[in-house]
């Protein structure tokens, strides 16, 4: 007979249940783009609507393993969340800024710059 999900984690043994809440928690910390999506309950015409494209759009771009650092960040902000870009080194990991938005006004005074 089969039991019930719940019962079968509360028979574990403490270490048992240690282990596979921290490979559970490994596994949710890295997914693929589409997974993130669902884990966020949005569907594809949704997010294609919050970024004004057409529905297959968002599949194919799913689909990429390779894209614009704007358009992933575009992505993950229609998903209601910010993207950082972060190095891992042996002796300290380092948030590369310069892919950071310009704010509207910033980037206003940086073309009347270019204009001068």
């Amino acid at each position: 007979m089969a039991k019930n999900f719940q019962e079968f984690v509360r028979s574990m043994p403490p270490e048992s249940r240690a282990r596979a809440m921290e490979k559970a928690d490994a596994m949710l910390a890295e997914m693929p783009l589409q997974e993130v999506r669902r884990a966020r309950g949005l569907s594809q015409a949704l997010l294609a609507e919050a970024l004004q494209v057409s529905q297959p759009s968002i599949a194919q771009m799913e689909k990429r393993t390779d894209m614009y650092i704007s358009t992933l960040r575009s992505h993950i902000r229609a998903m209601g969340g910010e993207l950082d870009v972060i190095a891992h080194f042996p002796d300290g990991d380092v948030r590369i800024t310069n892919f950071s938005d310009l704010t509207e006004q910033g980037a206003k005074d940086i073309a009347a710059e270019t204009v001068s």
